[in-house]
């Protein structure tokens, strides 16, 4: 009862302090949750979580453009099947497969598995072109308490080197998942497997309705120089200055794993190597995506800045790799 009233509590502080420090936009230095970027035509747009998933757009990655909300009206069918969900959409993915985009997010319940990712698709992601428009296709996958021991939100599509695309996704209860979906883009042609735990598997909780201790989430596959690479989180977000978010990565030479440390450890054993957490200036950095554009490899995340009382702030660094891991470095794009 105790770790559903305190989730209970963060529900009901964090999401409207959140929601309300996403008003008050600061252009330079925004407060973000959970960013995904893409760019096109030499403008980098961002897609973090908000109602309908908020969206923005830079030419510089240093000054953003607040934009229209790309699930304007939000999904109906949602609200179905996750009766909680009332606009505010987690943790997007963006992708670009052919000519077409594919806007994943997240439509939950705080602390529990009643959950669905959906998907929307765009000929663009140029708000003034004629042929700008979001099409919703509806549910990809759900999850519910008492039938599945995942969560369904934090979805990342990578696609392997056959052109398959990919689903990664998950959060607390058994870990990282991983299942193919169809050329379609929408439907599951595999189940998911687990792909990486923070706690041993024996240790943890399974088939819980609330979290169990398993805190890992936000997976990101990014292949480079023949690997795959599974970025992940560690620990607890969304607590400001109490938060202690870490990154970690594992590799593996095929997309469905298996993904080791840096060690050698798998990452279903709980390995993965940790790159970035607290510092000074930050109490934990994650949820990140990883890219490379314009030949230099950019690490996006939120980080709760000491700075300013903990707020989640949008956390970008370049990426080194160094004997055929990421290192993240201290220079920052936006400076």
């Amino acid at each position: 009862m105790k770790r559903i009233f305190i989730l209970s509590l963060l529900a009901a502080i964090l999401i409207p302090v959140y929601a309300a420090n996403t008003r008050n936009f600061n252009a330079s230095n925004p407060d973000v949750h959970d960013p995904v970027m893409a760019m096109e035509d030499g403008v980098y747009y961002m897609f973090t979580t908000g109602f309908g998933v908020n969206m923005m757009s830079s030419t510089d990655l240093k000054e953003w453009k607040k934009e229209e909300s790309p699930l304007n009206p939000i999904p109906e069918w949602a609200k179905e099947l996750v009766p909680a969900y009332k606009g505010h959409t987690w943790a997007p993915d963006i992708v670009k497969v052919g000519d077409r985009w594919y806007l994943y997010y997240s439509c939950s319940t705080f602390g529990k598995n009643i959950s669905v990712i959906g998907v929307a698709t765009n000929k663009t992601l140029n708000t003034e072109s004629p042929d700008y428009k979001w099409v919703d296709l509806g549910a990809v996958i759900r999850s519910q308490p008492g039938i599945n021991d995942w969560n369904a939100i934090d979805p990342n599509i990578a696609i392997d080197d056959n052109g398959d695309p990919w689903m990664t996704f998950g959060s607390f209860w058994d870990g990282i998942q991983l299942f193919k979906l169809d050329k379609d883009m929408k439907t599951p042609v595999s189940t998911p497997v687990t792909i990486a735990r923070r706690m041993d598997v024996d240790k943890v909780e399974h088939g819980t309705e609330t979290a169990n201790a398993n805190a890992i989430e936000a997976p990101f596959i990014v292949r480079h120089d023949g690997w795959y690479y599974l970025f992940v989180s560690y620990d607890y977000c969304c607590r400001g200055l109490n938060s202690n978010y870490k990154t970690a990565v594992g590799r593996s030479r095929n997309i469905s794993g298996p993904y080791v440390g840096k060690d050698g450890k798998p990452m279903t054993e709980c390995g993965g190597e940790i790159i970035v957490g607290e510092s000074l200036d930050y109490s934990g950095v994650g949820h990140c995506s990883v890219y490379e554009m314009n030949g230099k490899w950019y690490f996006i995340a939120h980080a709760y800045d000491k700075n300013v009382n903990g707020a989640s702030k949008l956390y970008i660094r370049e990426i080194e790799w160094k004997d055929g891991w990421p290192l993240i470095t201290d220079r920052n794009p936006a400076k």
